[in-house]
């Protein structure tokens, strides 16, 4: 789920795991809000390593956008 600055959304679209980094890669420098999990500081790493500036937020802090 993406969202410009004013809060509208632009993107919905699920990934397989495979082609998140292909997709991110693409994208301009951008702020990127994730759940906290298993695997967040590792996509974290990888996400900052394009330029992106990463925030990972606590389960209880992020709610479904449906």
């Amino acid at each position: 789920h993406g969202v410009e600055r004013s809060g509208r959304a632009v993107l919905k679209k699920a990934f397989k795991r495979e082609q998140v980094l292909g997709y991110f890669a693409k994208l301009p420098a951008s702020l990127i809000g994730m759940e906290a999990c298993g695997g967040a500081q590792h996509w974290a790493r990888q996400l900052v390593r394009m330029g992106h500036d990463v925030k990972i937020m606590a389960g209880k802090t992020v709610k479904a956008v449906n």
